[in-house]
């Protein structure tokens, strides 16, 4: 099952999150949130989210 571990407010900042986590050998969804609001949720399996989200706030605060 996918869970929903950050929400990006553009394109490509979610773009770079995606590719920073699969480096990190993560696998990784981006999906729209709407097609009115430009935000993207990014996703990850839920077995890897304690790691993840470790791994991402390094990305977002590193």
């Amino acid at each position: 099952m996918w869970t929903v571990i950050y929400i990006a407010p553009t394109a490509k900042i979610a773009e770079r999150i995606k590719q920073k986590l699969t480096d990190e050998g993560f696998l990784v969804q981006v999906r729209p949130v709407s097609l009115s609001k430009h935000q993207f949720e990014i996703l990850v399996p839920e077995g890897e989210l304690e790691e993840v989200q470790e791994v991402l706030n390094t990305i977002l605060h590193g």
